[in-house]
């Protein structure tokens, strides 16, 4: 153990430093070209622990960087010293009475603030394109932008206050008059410095003048030196430069915004143009009205997303030279917004367009419109080479020269043989993406990019006195190329700030300054190819918020940075036994493998696919023929199931349940269910229907004996809508063959699944050649059967089938509430969520959906198996429901097994709730 890490394990618990080699890998990265493998990890919940692990790293002479997300794509989030992640005791959230300000930690993901303050109307200012996977600290360290937010609402404009912990241990809180007054006494030289610089900045007219043109469109190239030009007081001075400086100059431990109007009313247009230049022409003429937002795609931009569904097909006959506008506007009335659409019409007249320009306030056609924008950027990515990466840059040029700037950027590109390079931005600002694919393995494509970057400096610097970056920040990629966008004198005025913040250079070394001017070139990520099914992944780290085994074990993004190296080394003949054998737990068995992460994947990855191809490759022979004798003993495998549920309740009522709890590893569970039983076949006349109860509704009963079993209750409800429920023949014995999917063995999954799909069809036949419909219990079964006879039969959830066949034929009694609502994975993928929420509603007055709770973590038998991914997955839960909150509902009895469990209340398949609320004579209607 190194001097550092003893002197660290003295000052934090034990889970909050990580210091092996599989982890410190995965930390390595961030979503940048970059890797840098940290000494060791530190996570910190409070402002002392930060301050203790500032003097650690600084008596040993040690680097230091913050990390909140790591989703920067200039490798500013990565250090081969201390990475000091930040807590979820920096996740706080405080909003004031009239939401106009919200205090902020800087570990709370920026879609969720969004999420708190929306019903208020109100958000915050900045809205980067990752604000549903970006924090708070990363926004505001990196003055991150967006869409709609411009230069007039990103942080530093909506800067009202912050604390921020310096590089030697001490404090400032600028909303504290106390705080302040101590710092102006203890700190009085560092500040009468920066009054000094600010002073002399301001006099010195050229310089002034040109910090003040620097700012007039984005630029996040170096520090916020425009707060030397902006204000007097030193104190404003500081804070002001915090924001953007990259965790150069301090940590940011809680930020107070001024928030925004997020106005209800909108309308988008999406607008094609014979040329880049017309495109641009009409940017400038838009400039001067209401608008929110004006996107630029040119022509290989829309050619990249132009054949997905539902988008328009003129995309598809547009010339070579034809580019588009996404222009959207907003209000916060109905009158006010149609005078803003016609305010941005009238701005168009006499520009030409390849059709005429239509707004639409159709929600549907509005997401429509949006989906062009943004799947460009995974478009690039999902098509791209194997084993190459994904860059995206952003630069800023003056809007009145944007067509030009464009257009040269175009012949840029394709001059360094970046021929699938697509360009994208915020018009209003001048401010352009452009995405191109890259190989860093040859040392002659790193000389291309090497190359192109020189290239790009003299269009972008010398040409157009523009930005080199937008709004993603410096980090490590554009460190060498600071002055020469800044200058001398500038540039040694940012020395000069960094000197008197950190003196010794500790925080975040590389990053914004750089002696190197090859440094951008240096600690190349390597992409190898690993695995078909996850080569696409750019590592951007949007999965991380929904995957219930991140911050416990690893991410997807981790899970696949981690084979990655394990595939490198087994095909170099490497030694790999320093990773491999975490990697079989905090890889394979904590991951859940509920797909979460796909959805919010740009190129749409499910990380549990590659999961459960190797859990399938390491099965030994015996787990083989076991999982065989599963798929062809099912209803037996059914019998012992139910016996061994019955037998842990009778060693419970000896040993009590908290120590078989602790006997089994976690694996019996408070309030387990008793042992179920399979339905009787229903006799009577209705509408046919076929239902199949899934095993885990079968073989899990009820908490107790007074209770109706699941397939009970759903017959009872089928029968009062007036239906004539239909089992399968030998429905017992059958499975859809999930619970061996999820451990590897998709041929005998797949087994299972066909003979499942056999009795539902047979059951399903109306002898007409048409079928019944189909329903089953369970979302993650009715998803894999839904999968499996696509284009043969329609199979719904019960959920699903409640809302479109059940609620128009029941009288509803609505509870009170509240009622607690866990939208589990499969209803999430299966994109059926609203259905689930209008049932609930229907049931229920009111209902609560806790923050921070996606999927359960139990994972068919993970919960059983690993409890504590269980644990970790909803350690929100609790602290999310009111204390008057009694009962919750989902639709997977395994799930509903894990909720009770953690949250101490009973839940349950929504049939109960529906089945109640719909007792009483002469229901049916």
């Amino acid at each position: 153990m190194s001097p550092l890490i003893a002197a660290l394990s003295r000052l934090l618990p034990e889970k909050q430093l990580i210091t092996d080699p599989l982890r410190r890998l995965a930390y390595g990265t961030d979503a940048s070209f970059y890797r840098l493998i940290p000494e060791v990890i530190a996570v910190v919940e409070r402002e002392d622990e930060v301050q203790a692990v500032l003097s650690a790293a600084r008596t040993h002479r040690r680097p230091l960087t913050f990390r909140a997300a790591g989703t920067s794509l200039s490798g500013q989030a990565i250090t081969d010293g201390v990475l000091v992640l930040i807590g979820e005791g920096f996740a706080t959230c405080d909003i004031a009475p009239d939401a106009w300000t919200v205090r902020l930690g800087p570990g709370i993901i920026g879609g969720e603030v969004n999420a708190r303050l929306a019903p208020l109307g109100r958000k915050i200012g900045p809205d980067p394109a990752s604000i549903n996977t970006c924090k708070i600290g990363g926004i505001a360290a990196n003055n991150a932008s967006g869409m709609c937010c411009g230069t007039a609402q990103n942080s530093y404009r909506t800067l009202a206050g912050l604390r921020v912990v310096l590089a030697d241990g001490a404090v400032l809180d600028t909303e504290d008059p106390r705080s302040v007054a101590d710092f102006r006494r203890s700190h009085a030289a560092l500040l009468d410095e920066l009054q000094a610089l600010g002073a002399a900045t301001r006099t010195d007219e050229a310089l002034a003048a040109r910090i003040r043109h620097k700012f007039r469109i984005k630029n996040t190239t170096g520090y916020s030196l425009n707060a030397l030009v902006d204000f007097e007081d030193p104190v404003d001075i500081l804070s002001h430069l915090m924001i953007g400086s990259e965790g150069t100059l301090g940590f940011i431990s809680r930020i107070t915004y001024l928030t925004v109007a997020e106005d209800p009313f909108k309308a988008s247009a999406l607008v094609f143009f014979p040329s880049i230049a017309t495109a641009c022409q009409a940017v400038i003429a838009l400039k001067t009205r209401a608008v929110s937002a004006v996107e630029l795609l040119d022509r290989p931009a829309l050619r990249s997303v132009q054949d997905k569904p539902g988008l328009p097909p003129l995309m598809r006959t547009l010339d070579n030279e034809a580019a588009a506008l996404l222009i959207e506007v907003r209000a916060d009335q109905g009158d006010l917004l149609s005078q803003r659409i016609d305010a941005a019409l009238g701005a168009l007249t006499g520009i030409s367009t390849v059709e005429p320009a239509h707004f639409s306030t159709d929600p549907a056609t509005c997401e429509m419109y949006w989906k062009v924008r943004k799947g460009t950027f995974p478009s690039v990515g999902a098509m791209r080479r194997a084993g190459t990466t994904v860059i995206i840059e952003d630069v800023a040029f003056p809007v009145e020269l944007l067509a030009a700037a464009t257009l040269d950027l175009q012949a840029l590109l394709r001059r360094h043989g970046y021929h699938e390079a697509i360009i994208f931005g915020h018009a209003l600002e001048g401010n352009l993406h452009f995405v191109f694919t890259q190989d860093f393995g040859p040392a002659a494509e790193v000389e291309r990019y090497a190359r192109f970057m020189e290239d790009l400096c003299s269009l972008v610097i010398d040409k157009y006195d523009g930005s080199l970056k937008a709004e993603h920040g410096t980090g490590r990629n554009m460190a060498p190329f600071v002055e020469r966008e800044w200058g001398q004198q500038a540039t040694e005025l940012m020395r000069r700030i960094k000197h008197l913040f950190d003196p010794d250079n500790q925080l975040n070394p590389g990053v914004i300054f750089t002696d190197d001017a090859q440094a951008h070139l240096k600690h190349l990520k390597p992409m190898p190819v690993a695995e078909d099914i996850v080569d696409r992944c750019i590592e951007c780290g949007f999965c991380e918020p929904l995957c219930p085994s991140h911050q416990l074990t690893l991410s997807p993004r981790q899970r696949i940075v981690s084979w990655r190296e394990l595939s490198r080394r087994a095909s170099a003949s490497e030694d790999a036994s320093d990773v491999e054998a975490d990697f079989a737990y905090f890889g394979m068995d904590t991951c859940a493998g509920c797909g979460l992460c796909s959805t919010s994947c740009p190129v749409g990855i499910d990380t549990g696919e590659l999961i459960r191809r190797l859990r399938g490759r390491k099965l030994g022979a015996i787990s083989r023929q076991i999982g065989q004798w599963t798929a062809g003993h099912f209803g037996l495998a059914t019998t012992l199931a139910r016996f061994g549920l019955t037998t842990g309740h009778a060693a419970a009522s000896v040993l009590g349940e908290e120590r078989l709890a602790r006997l089994s590893g976690g694996a019996w569970k408070h309030d387990m269910p008793l042992a179920g039983k399979a339905p009787s076949q229903h006799h009577g006349a209705g509408d046919p229907v076929v239902y199949f109860p899934t095993c885990g509704a079968r073989i899990f009963g009820t908490q107790s004996s007074d209770e109706a079993a699941l397939p009970d209750v759903i017959m009872t409800l089928l029968t009062r809508s007036g239906y004539a429920p239909r089992l399968p023949d030998g429905f017992d014995t059958l499975c859809c063959g999930q619970m061996l999917a999820s451990k590897g063995m998709s041929a005998e999954a797949e087994q299972m699944a066909d003979v499942l799909a056999d009795a539902l069809l047979k059951a399903a036949d109306d002898g007409h050649g048409g079928t019944y419909p189909i329903i089953m219990d369970a979302s993650t079964c009715s998803a894999r059967m839904q999968q499996h006879l696509a284009g043969r039969v329609r199979v719904l959830d019960f959920h699903e089938f409640a809302h479109d066949a059940l609620l128009p034929r029941l009288m509803i009694q609505r509870k009170v509430g509240p009622i607690a609502l866990h939208v589990n994975c499969s209803v999430r993928r299966s994109a059926s969520e609203e259905k689930l929420r209008r049932l609930l509603a229907a049931c229920a007055e009111q209902v609560v959906e806790p923050a921070g709770v996606t999927c359960c973590g139990f994972g068919g038998d993970r919960g059983f198996v690993v409890p504590e991914l269980n644990a970790h997955a909803l350690r929100k839960l609790h602290d999310g429901l009111p204390e008057s909150c009694c009962e919750g509902v989902s639709t997977n009895r395994t799930c509903e097994i894990g909720l009770s469990a953690e949250s101490g209340r009973p839940y349950r398949s929504v049939a109960y709730l529906l089945e109640e609320c719909s007792r009483g004579a002469a229901n049916s209607c």
